[in-house]
């Protein structure tokens, strides 16, 4: 099956898919190659699919491996609008940085998209993973969670879907420690999952929250885990860009940047980009740097 959705010009799935490290984070598989992007998908009926995702001159178009109901396309549709941030305008953003040399192609580049999970339950759970440790360590620890505890797709039971709140709520932070190698971050993969799969936390209902970029800040910053650059991250993800995500990637860019190799901190990186106001994380993302 074939679903073509239109996207908010500049669009380009290619950005998008480069736009962080997501792809290289089960359960998307993404084609070094080719630069295909795939991912598995459980729906909200319980099946399991697998889609693939391809350029349009409007936008995008996902194949599924597996004909589906109207109540199941439309939900994939949704979840496909927001992974690719499709009717996101940036408009104000490009207007902001025409004078930048460092962004003046964001907007012929369509820069600006950052591919998200279908749930932030997901990517909560992810950014916590990217937290002191390498990237390599992240991949392995997504991986591992996934592979042991994710429904498996029909065609090939390799592949997984992510797991879901229920299921992970079900296991014990003892053995999320073990077999996953989350390290001190199994309690809050195990705290996180049960509060969700409870409702005692809406997670997804910060999507389209209202609140201001610094309240939602702090509901982030509530979640056991998630300290100040997973919450810049997670605010990037959801289309807030007043805060930098500062780890030791930025301080590395910074330094090169403006201060010849010399080791910086987070004032520096701030300080870099405190000009940008509202736009200060995303100009960080979409910066052409040196290096």
């Amino acid at each position: 099956m074939r679903l073509e959705l239109s996207a908010r010009p500049p669009f380009s799935l290619h950005q998008v898919i480069h736009s962080h490290g997501w792809p290289q984070l089960a359960p998307f598989l993404w084609d070094r190659a080719s630069g295909e992007l795939r991912r598995v998908e459980r729906l909200a009926t319980g099946r399991v699919v697998e889609l693939r995702f391809d350029p349009t001159p409007e936008g995008v178009a996902v194949e599924v491996d597996t004909p589906l109901a109207p109540a199941e396309q439309a939900e994939l549709e949704a979840k496909v609008d927001w992974m690719l941030g499709l009717g996101q305008d940036f408009s104000a953003f490009y207007a902001a940085t025409r004078h930048e040399p460092k962004l003046a192609q964001a907007e012929a580049l369509a820069r600006g998209r950052v591919l998200r999970s279908s749930t932030l339950f997901e990517d909560v759970l992810k950014t916590i993973a990217t937290t002191n440790t390498t990237w390599g360590g992240t991949i392995r620890m997504i991986d591992a969670l996934v592979r042991l505890y994710g429904e498996p797709l029909p065609a090939d039971p390799t592949r997984r879907a992510f797991p879901t709140p229920e299921r992970l709520a079900a296991v014990d932070a003892d053995s999320l420690r073990a077999e996953v190698k989350l390290g001190y971050r199994a309690p809050y993969v195990q705290g996180l999952a049960q509060a969700v799969a409870s409702g005692s936390l809406d997670l997804e209902a910060l999507r389209g929250s209202e609140l201001s970029t610094p309240e939602l800040r702090q509901r982030l910053l509530a979640i056991k885990g998630v300290g100040g650059y997973a919450a810049a991250h997670l605010l990037v993800i959801l289309g807030r860009y007043d805060y930098v995500p500062v780890d030791s990637w930025a301080r590395s860019l910074v330094a090169k940047e403006w201060h010849d190799g010399r080791r910086v901190g987070e004032t520096e990186v701030n300080a870099a980009f405190e000009g940008w106001g509202e736009w200060r994380g995303l100009a960080y993302w979409c910066w052409d740097w040196a290096d």
